[in-house]
């Protein structure tokens, strides 16, 4: 039982009376009074929404009907998505490990698409009531300058690399002396190239090469150089020092082809009929199916069957020139009498039709009303610079002139690309 206080102990519960009132009252203030959030904190419900998406790669064999099949959308709103973009790119035309993505709003409807083409390209669609509307976007890059030099050991293909990318730009450097080289037959071992090429960026990622600006080849002791010239209207072509056109009114040849079983010759032992006779031409040995392009622009005089030498394409071009094209396997279609045909087009293919023994191209030109040697005869070159651009030409030459002197060609070292120049494709 609890005794009475003494007067020093009342004193020390008055003491802290104020303070125990005090506590109190500041408790039943905060039970009554409603929390308050910093709302900056919480997202509102409206920022809390977000627009559900599909998105995917296209699988092998796969289409748009497929993708808005297996995900439940409306198919419908595919048909109305093919109506707006049927001008611009055809959804049925999508291709194998392209990406897309597909917004969708309320009830799976369908807000927006986007394909990407290509490296290149981006397909949007979106909607715009009552329907949608499309278009085609062209994906920008960084460009870059590299400068790259080699040396030929067994082709130009091994030297630069034996990726897609490097096989490019093989290709777009054979082209762009395949007036002067035949990269098939003439190189040797020991030849070498200085190449300055644009290199396309994207996302700190190489992409792809762009245009050659320059380059120079030596071959079997010859150097050729080839600089790249853009006039104002947007036409760009491949000049030398000099600024004449390294381009002719005729490729060297119409083919890739293996080897020349037979050329032009006033007397030559048929291989089947077994006597001697002129063979007025060129064969070149390739394998069945090999494209043939046309050698020069022209027209179309003869597309059809013609005895011993199967299928035959003629061409007739300018200052009196025509070309033939024998034993083909098959012509392309549209290659038609009247026709017209611009230089590297294909026109059929190599075959064994009419008198052959093996798949080849008999090649022949004729120039007015006499067959000429088509290795022999000196081809005119196309256009140069205009003389009003010719200083300005002079001063783009020069600038690259340095830089391909600055180039020293040495032999590849196989290994693996820098992980920094890694071809985005092959990711």
């Amino acid at each position: 039982m609890m005794g009475k206080m003494t007067g020093s102990q009342m004193k020390r519960v008055l003491a802290l009376l104020p303070v125990s009132i005090a506590l109190l009252l500041i408790s039943l203030y905060v039970i009554q009074r409603p929390l308050q959030v910093d709302s900056s904190l919480v997202p509102s419900e409206q920022t809390s929404v977000v627009s559900p998406k599909i998105e995917g790669v296209v699988k092998p064999g796969e289409t748009m009907f497929d993708i808005f099949k297996n995900n439940g959308l409306d198919l419908n709103e595919l048909f109305r998505l093919g109506e707006a973009t049927a001008d611009v790119h055809r959804l049925r035309e999508i291709a194998t490990g392209q990406p897309y993505k597909i917004e969708l709003g309320p009830d799976n409807v369908v807000l927006s698409l986007t394909y990407q083409i290509n490296d290149d390209e981006l397909l949007t669609i979106t909607r715009s009531d009552p329907g949608f509307r499309a278009e085609k976007i062209t994906l920008p890059y960084e460009t870059k300058e590299r400068k790259l030099g080699g040396v030929i050991e067994s082709n130009l293909y091994d030297a630069l690399g034996n990726d897609g990318e490097a096989a490019m730009l093989a290709y777009g450097l054979s082209d762009i002396f395949s007036w002067d080289i035949d990269f098939t037959t003439d190189l040797r071992k020991g030849d070498t190239f200085k190449i300055v090429v644009e290199e396309l960026w994207r996302d700190g990622r190489f992409h792809r090469y762009g245009n050659i600006l320059a380059a120079e080849f030596t071959n079997d002791g010859n150097t050729h150089r080839a600089f790249r010239y853009e006039e104002q209207d947007g036409r760009a072509g491949y000049y030398d020092e000099e600024g004449k056109s390294l381009q002719r009114s005729f490729l060297k040849a119409p083919l890739s082809y293996r080897r020349i079983s037979s050329g032009f010759s006033y007397s030559r032992r048929h291989p089947i009929l077994k006597i001697r006779r002129p063979h007025l031409g060129i064969d070149y040995v390739a394998p069945s199916g090999t494209p043939v392009s046309a050698l020069g622009d022209g027209t179309v005089q003869l597309a059809g069957y013609k005895g011993a030498n199967g299928n035959l394409v003629i061409l007739r071009h300018p200052k009196g020139f025509t070309t033939y094209y024998g034993h083909l396997r098959k012509i392309r279609k549209g290659i038609r009498p009247g026709a017209r045909v611009s230089q590297g087009d294909v026109i059929g293919y190599v075959g064994a039709t009419g008198r052959a023994t093996g798949p080849h191209l008999d090649f022949r030109m004729k120039k007015g009303n006499r067959f000429v040697n088509p290795l022999r005869v000196n081809l005119p070159r196309r256009g140069g610079i205009p003389k009003q651009l010719l200083a300005d030409f002079d001063k783009v030459r020069s600038a690259l002139g340095l830089e391909l002197a600055s180039i020293v060609p040495a032999p590849r070292v196989p290994g693996p690309e820098p992980v920094e120049r890694k071809v985005a494709s092959d990711r």
